[in-house]
């Protein structure tokens, strides 16, 4: 960020609001590490080689991710376009996120806490009525 703002300084002076610049910056950034990191993927060895990844196990991390979005899908309200949202590939901020579900930025962070628990009391009865596998 140091690097960043010295940039700034050399190319067109001080920001107006630093602490608000620091802030864009920063978010900036860590939005650009993730971006990153979601496209870059591990170097092609032996195309035989399958990096430890049976396709027993595949198919059964396959099947756990289909659990969760139907389980998602079932939640009540508004929980499965929030945690869509909140989950989304675009990282869109908390201020868009609240405008696309019409409620306050403020409400996001017990809103989002409430639908995790309705999440995890939905998946802990369904593995309850499966004996406890999977």
């Amino acid at each position: 960020m140091w690097l960043r703002l010295l940039e700034r300084l050399e190319a067109g002076g001080p920001p107006s609001d630093p602490p608000d610049w620091l802030r864009r910056a920063v978010r900036t950034e860590a939005r650009r590490a993730r971006r990153t990191a979601r496209r870059e993927t591990a170097p092609a060895g032996d195309p035989a080689d399958t990096g430890g990844h049976d396709p027993e196990r595949l198919a059964l991390a396959a099947a756990r991710r289909r659990a969760l979005r139907d389980a998602v899908r079932r939640l009540p309200g508004r929980c499965p376009r929030l945690l869509e949202a909140l989950l989304s590939p675009r990282d869109p901020t908390y201020r868009e996120i609240a405008g696309e579900l019409g409620i306050s930025q403020g409400s996001l962070g017990p809103e989002r806490s409430r639908c995790l628990g309705c999440l995890r009391r939905l998946l802990t009865q369904e593995v309850a009525a499966r004996g406890g596998r999977g």
